[in-house]
């Protein structure tokens, strides 16, 4: 570790992690890290940032400056942060994300594996620098594998965006989307009597479902 740091109590990190890696940008001021936090190696902070408590980190991740980030956040493997973003409470990152430079990320948000929020809306452009405007993901939105937000775009609370879809418009909150263009197909389903219905058309994944439940839990299997 390294750098300039404010807090970071009862922090855990491995070897090879940067903590406060000086920013070439950005407000002058150190990294402002939590208490409890659990960097694996290869992570890199840098300072100008805001980091609540219990935040946790995969392999590999990168967080830049300028960036607020709140209590309970993980951040896996393989994925970066860049500059100027916003996380709520609670959010969950999975591995090789790209979050874009000002995108905000409300609490309880989950992005699966290979999420790409993009912000950049006139590549090349002089003025580019100044237009950059990431995502906004709302509370409790959740995006599927690999799936492409593109910048400016909202996605409201509650939604769930299916696996591989391009959001190019606004999705309302509550609503079930996916494709290419993305488009909202119904509202999306929550309860557990709805999830139990799903899964209930699909004998394989009850079967496979039923085989790890017994292997975590060899005392609820039938004798």
């Amino acid at each position: 570790m390294s750098g300039d740091l404010v807090g970071g109590l009862d922090l855990t990190a491995d070897p090879g992690v940067l903590v406060g890696y000086p920013a070439g940008r950005g407000r002058p001021g150190p990294l402002e890290l939590g208490p409890g936090a659990v960097l694996r190696s290869g992570t890199v902070l840098y300072t100008g940032s805001r980091i609540g408590q219990g935040f946790t980190t995969g392999h590999g991740v990168v967080v830049r400056e300028e960036c607020e980030i709140g209590d309970d956040v993980a951040v896996w493997s393989g994925t970066v942060i860049d500059y100027g973003c916003r996380i709520g409470d609670g959010v969950k990152v999975h591995t090789n994300c790209y979050v874009a430079q000002y995108t905000e990320i409300e609490d309880g948000a989950f992005l699966a594996p290979g999420v790409s929020l993009a912000n950049d809306v006139l590549p090349g452009d002089p003025l580019s620098a100044d237009l950059m405007l990431g995502p906004s993901i709302g509370a409790g939105a959740q995006l599927g594998v690999n799936v492409t937000v593109l910048p400016g775009v909202r996605i409201g609370a509650g939604c769930v965006v299916g696996a591989g879809s391009v959001v190019t418009q606004d999705l309302p909150d509550g609503t079930l989307a996916y494709g290419n263009p993305a488009r909202v197909v119904g509202p999306a389903q929550r309860t557990p009597a709805e999830l139990r219905a799903r899964l209930g058309r699909s004998p394989s994944q009850v079967a496979r479902l039923g085989a790890r439940a017994a292997a975590l839990h060899p005392e609820r299997s039938p004798a």
